[in-house]
């Protein structure tokens, strides 16, 4: 199946955000409904991608090598996840976000502190939307108390983060 450039580029944000959701690829092509995506994997990229128990999106390892991007989540030995290509606002949430031995922030704690480390205004949501696609990456668990709340899965320090361009 030869695939054009736009479905090239589709199909290496497949591999790249991995595993994602109809909504992320809905943001990073700017299509208005998960419907559109999922008309438009199932149309243009059905032998490259596959959902997996969880139906999150993933991308085959034919599509892998296909675009020569490198997967949006690298794992060691034991499964831990050791590098991620993620969007600047879930980088800058990284960075904020408590380490796993301390107790976690909420929703709402994420987005104070990253007002107060960086000149950004998300909204909730899309703070919330940042932490749930970390914790699908492996790398943010939820700490359940009064409200949920994130704090790092893995060390900090091994955790290699590349920024997915906008």
């Amino acid at each position: 199946m030869t695939l054009s450039e736009e479905a090239r580029e589709r199909l290496a944000d497949v591999v790249e955000l991995q595993p994602t959701k109809n909504g992320e690829l809905q943001d990073q092509w700017g299509m208005d409904s998960g419907s559109d995506v999922h008309r438009y994997l199932e149309n243009e990229l059905k032998e490259y991608y596959y959902r997996d128990d969880d139906s999150l999106i993933r991308a085959t390892e034919d599509a892998a090598d296909l675009v020569d991007v490198a997967p949006g989540v690298e794992s060691d030995d034991d499964g831990t996840t050791t590098a991620v290509r993620v969007p600047r606002l879930q980088a800058r949430v990284l960075e904020v976000v408590p380490s796993r031995d301390a107790d976690g922030s909420s929703v709402v704690a994420t987005l104070h502190a990253l007002r107060n480390a960086y000149d950004v205004d998300p909204s909730t949501e899309d703070v919330r939307e940042a932490l749930q696609a970390l914790k699908r990456k492996g790398v943010v668990e939820v700490v359940y108390t009064t409200v949920p709340t994130f704090r790092l899965a893995v060390d900090r320090a091994e955790l290699d983060v590349a920024v997915a361009e906008d």
